[in-house]
């Protein structure tokens, strides 16, 4: 980094002495400002949409099925988990519809740990175009989530059909709506986490491994597959549960189209404070890093 630095600043001298102003010049690859990064994306806006809408439109486009899997996938899940969970071991308890609850839980659970162990190799499998254009490389990221949200606005329809079909059949009420701030802010949070598993995953390919367990282990910690309430009675685990964004992002989902009910205004405000929290952290810690990200593969 020192002979990069040295370099620059010879030519800068250099340009200097036959009278040019090199005021305007900066070294290729290096790290501007955050100001100026968050600038760049919003210039290249319309180039992230278009590629993240191209790739949702894509990604099953290899399958015989095609996108009949955005359906088939998390209802095969669902049946699986529903057969061990709620037949074998009666995990859904007096539950009158566990069903839903089961379908809820997945649906949200696979869109956050899609963006935390997709992350992990998100810059390495766009290398090509890394290494080929110059541009903020948070674009990447942020195309990735937009794609997973476009796929998920589909199957959140699936599955507000779904829990209408299977008994005891939900009946829609004034409360669904509301399920459009809830994904939104999933979607920021889904965003901030993938920041930060980009940077580190890029760093160390290992530790796609490493979050895949981390996955399982806040799977069973957010009640995706049964109500944590029912089998945690301690009061510090309960508050460290409730604590946990994802526990309170598919409590609030299944409080709106089961119960239809409003959820709390706590649930609301630890929400809000994890999703845009882990946005800004993420965020810079992804922007930090912005010159090694071509470096490293060159």
């Amino acid at each position: 980094m020192a002979s990069e630095v040295k370099s620059t600043s010879d030519v800068k001298r250099a340009l200097e002495a036959k009278g040019l102003d090199p005021s305007g010049l900066s070294r290729i690859g290096s790290r501007p400002s955050l100001v100026e990064y968050i600038q760049q994306l919003w210039q290249r806006r319309h180039f992230i949409w278009y590629d993240a809408r191209h790739r949702a439109s894509t990604q099953h486009s290899r399958m015989r099925l095609g996108n009949v899997w955005l359906v088939l996938r998390p209802l095969v899940d669902v049946s699986f988990y529903y057969v061990i969970f709620g037949l074998v071991l009666g995990a859904g308890g007096d539950m009158e519809n566990f069903a839903a609850f089961l379908l809820i839980g997945i649906l949200l659970f696979r869109s956050t740990s899609t963006s935390i162990g997709g992350g992990a190799g998100v810059l390495r499998a766009n290398k090509s175009m890394i290494k080929a254009f110059t541009f903020p490389r948070a674009s990447i990221p942020i195309a990735a989530v937009l794609q997973a949200s476009m796929t998920a606005v589909f199957t959140m329809v699936v599955m507000c059909f779904a829990i209408i079909v299977l008994p005891p059949h939900e009946v829609p009420a004034w409360t669904w709506p509301l399920i459009v701030p809830i994904f939104l802010i999933q979607a920021v949070l889904n965003l901030g986490l993938m920041f930060i598993t980009a940077r580190i995953g890029f760093h160390l390919p290992d530790m796609a491994n490493i979050l895949g367990v981390f996955s399982r282990f806040l799977m069973y910690g957010s009640g995706v597959m049964f109500p944590i309430t029912q089998f945690v009675h301690d009061p510090t685990v309960l508050t460290l549960v409730e604590l946990n964004p994802l526990f309170q992002i598919i409590g609030m989902m299944r409080t709106v189209l089961i119960d239809g009910q409003v959820p709390e205004a706590r649930s609301w405000l630890i929400v809000g404070c994890w999703a845009v929290g882990v946005l800004v952290a993420g965020f810079v810690f992804f922007w930090r890093a912005e010159e090694s990200y071509g470096r490293e593969l060159g």
